[in-house]
C-alpha cells in the first residue's frame, strides 16, 4: 500500500520529469496566449493573441499596422505566457489560477501572403482582412517555465513543487 506521502513524492517527481516535447504538445492543445514585447523607446507592452501551430512555430495573425507589428518587427526578443485552465468542475465554485507555461521567444513578422501555407492560421483571419494583416512567426528559445503544470491544485500553493525548467530543444 502506498503512503499518501509517496504518493505526493511521485506527483512531485513526474512534474519535475517534463519533458519540452510533452510542453509543446501542450501547447499545440491551446489557443491563446500573452505575448509581450517592448517599444522602440522600451516601454514594456504584452497582449493576447489567438494562435496556431506548426511545426515547433506559434503563429498569430495581427493587423499590419498594429503596435505588436510594429513593435516586434524592431526589436524581435518576446516572452509568451499560455494560460493552461485547470480545475474542471470545482472551477465554478471556486477560482482556480490557471497553471502556465511561459517562454522567450524570437518572432519575425510575415506579411498575410504566408497564410496561404498555413491553412489552421488562415481560419484565423477572415477573408476581408487577409490583405491587412501580418503573421508573427514565434519561435521558442531557451526554457520553458511551468508553474503548476502536472502538479495536483493543492500543490499549486508550493512554489517550489509548483515550478519547473525544462530546456526547449531541438525545433
Amino acid at each position: 500500500m502506498f503512503s499518501s506521502e509517496a504518493v505526493r513524492a511521485r506527483r512531485d517527481a513526474a512534474a519535475r520529469a517534463l519533458t519540452a516535447q510533452q510542453i509543446w504538445t501542450m501547447l499545440t492543445r491551446r489557443t491563446f496566449a500573452v505575448l509581450s514585447h517592448v517599444t522602440p523607446g522600451g516601454a514594456p507592452r504584452s497582449s493576447g493573441v489567438v494562435y496556431a501551430v506548426s511545426g515547433h512555430r506559434m503563429f498569430a495573425v495581427v493587423a499590419v499596422d498594429s503596435w505588436k507589428a510594429r513593435h516586434i518587427a524592431a526589436d524581435p526578443h518576446v516572452a509568451v505566457t499560455v494560460p493552461i485552465r485547470r480545475g474542471g468542475l470545482l472551477a465554478l465554485i471556486a477560482p482556480i489560477p490557471p497553471a502556465t507555461v511561459s517562454f522567450p521567444a524570437m518572432a519575425t513578422v510575415h506579411s498575410g501572403e504566408i497564410l496561404t501555407e498555413l491553412p489552421d492560421l488562415a481560419a484565423l483571419a477572415p477573408p476581408e482582412r487577409r490583405a491587412r494583416c501580418a503573421v508573427l512567426e514565434i519561435r521558442p528559445v531557451g526554457a520553458y517555465v511551468t508553474y503548476g503544470v502536472g502538479v495536483p491544485l493543492l500543490r499549486m500553493r508550493d512554489p517550489g513543487r509548483s515550478r519547473a525548467r525544462v530546456p526547449v530543444g531541438p525545433g
